[in-house]
């Protein structure tokens, strides 16, 4: 007999995991299945940005992520001679989201403290070496089949499954999901090196766009370094990937198997594609099983996480009945063209730096200087706001993030969320949105777990840091309704819009 929940999750990497914990933190009964029988031990992602530094924080890891990651600010690119053609990023430690504009991590390590998370909550399984061979939509849920390492089979169902299973998805091979490829394909060697002994480096975070052998030189976390090599033309697969390869391409950079250690090596094909589609019937998709983007713009596993934002809220109120069915399909309406444009992003930045013919490098290096020295400063890249869905439509900063800065009530002084409270949340600079609510919409709001809050120089909610104050003077806003995923729902131009904006949201999940 197959054993019942909420939802089954398919693959237990970090998106799996995040998922897990979203749900879990909601009281929803999880069943997460993991083919291997323990975590990947090598390092892959290597970066998140600060919206992700603000989810992590949703999923009670904040204290344990920080200590793990390194921060980075700039990011640059340079050309054979070392002129610089880009730099992106921003000359601040301070950033939307209340924390740093990128970090860099170790995967192993954020995959062992975000299951040692969702392990913590009553309502989530974990069944590792467990791996599923069969998925199907029956109605009102999902069922499946799995086979543990012993041979034993188990049957799952689930009001709703999630394919997190990676670019080699079986459930999205099972729902017959094609992708839609952009055809940007090239073969890196990715190589990760613990030094011996501690190094700066100098720039932390940057590309090497020199033709003869374009490198990419990053953080992977503290104590690491992370290093990929751009295949030539001349070369075939088999040579790259060969260790020894790995050693002669590092020897300009100081680093011989005397002084560090060779932690991983292996070729990979940078891709640009997603999933045509993420939703059939009670199925969906996520993660790498969604999308795969070439790695220039470090948002590859970013973009998975944030489908596990989006998703798990969503979920939580179609579970809970407080919105239809329907409202899921505004997760792939949504998520599909933020995705695309990140992905056609690290194309343009994959274009600048996958250049091995040196005339064409030249002609590159002389538009990019030129332009790089009439800049004062560096090139800071917004995220793109999400496609159609779930916003008040029309309304300033709709569908793009929230602030998030430091403030102080009473003797509290913390990130917003650590302070106030997360999820639905209506706020503003000029007085309390609560006393602009009549009692039904307070009433409907406070169901959905929102809060209130007057953020401003003087209280009650103090903006420690004016971050408020320049995020709704930007924006023309008096008050502003924020989602679960941190997304702007939308905002008014008086405090007395307030109900309008909670209404606005009750007519949408009604939907």
């Amino acid at each position: 007999m197959a054993e019942a929940y909420d939802v089954a999750i398919v693959g237990y990497g970090p998106v799996g995991e995040l998922l897990a914990i979203l749900l879990g933190q909601r009281g929803w009964r999880v069943c997460a299945l993991e083919r291997w029988p323990s975590a990947y031990p090598l390092p892959r992602a290597v970066h998140f940005d600060h919206e992700i530094g603000r989810v992590l924080q949703s999923a009670g890891v904040a204290d344990a992520v920080a200590a793990s990651t390194e921060p980075a600010s700039l990011y640059e690119w340079r050309n054979a001679a070392g002129d610089l053609l880009l730099r992106i990023g921003r000359d601040t430690d301070r950033s939307l989201s209340g924390w740093p504009e990128s970090s860099m991590f170790c995967q192993p390590v954020l995959e062992r403290i975000l299951d040692e998370r969702a392990r913590t909550l009553p309502s989530v399984r974990v069944d590792r070496g467990c791996e599923v061979e069969a998925v199907r939509a029956q109605g009102d849920c999902v069922e499946l089949d799995a086979r543990r390492e012993d041979g034993t089979c188990i049957g799952v169902r689930a009001r709703y499954g999630i394919g997190c299973d990676g670019a080699n998805s079986v459930v999205r091979g099972a729902l017959g999901i094609p992708w839609l490829d952009l055809g940007f394909h090239f073969d890196w060697l990715v190589v990760d090196v613990l030094p011996a002994v501690p190094r700066r480096w100098d720039p932390l975070n940057w590309q090497l766009c020199d033709p003869a052998r374009p490198t990419t030189l990053v953080s992977g976390g503290p104590g690491r370094r992370r290093f990929e090599f751009m295949r030539l033309p001349h070369e075939s697969l088999d040579q790259l990937a060969d260790e020894a390869a790995a050693w002669r391409l590092l020897e300009p950079w100081g680093l011989h198997s005397g002084n560090a250690k060779l932690e991983r090596h292996a070729v990979y094909t940078f891709r640009a594609r997603w999933a045509e589609a993420w939703r059939r019937e009670r199925w969906l998709l996520a993660g790498d099983a969604a999308h795969l983007m070439p790695p220039f713009a470090g948002q590859g596993m970013c973009s998975g996480l944030r489908d596990a934002a989006n998703l798990a809220w969503k979920l939580d109120l179609v579970l809970a009945g407080r919105a239809p069915d329907r409202l899921l399909d505004s997760y792939a309406s949504e998520r599909i063209p933020h995705v695309r444009a990140l992905i056609e992003l690290s194309i343009e930045l994959g274009k600048v730096i996958c250049v091995a013919d040196p005339a064409a490098a030249a002609a590159r290096d002389e538009r990019m200087t030129s332009e790089a020295h009439a800049r004062s400063a560096p090139i800071a890249a917004p995220l793109p706001s999400l496609g159609p869905g779930l916003f008040a439509e029309g309304s300033a900063g709709a569908g793009r993030l929230f602030v998030q800065d430091r403030v102080r009530r009473g003797d509290a002084e913390g990130r917003f969320d650590d302070v106030v409270g997360r999820g639905f949340a209506l706020v503003s600079p000029i007085g309390d949105p609560a006393a602009a609510l009549d009692r039904e919409s307070a009433a409907f709001f406070a169901a959905l777990g929102g809060v209130t809050a007057h953020v401003s120089a003087d209280g009650p909610i103090v903006d420690a840091n004016g971050g408020y104050a320049r995020w709704f003077a930007a924006h023309g806003a008096a008050v502003a309704l924020q989602r679960p995923d941190f997304y702007v729902f939308g905002t008014a131009p008086a405090l007395d819009g307030a109900r309008g904006l909670v209404e606005s949201l009750r007519s949408a999940l009604r939907g």
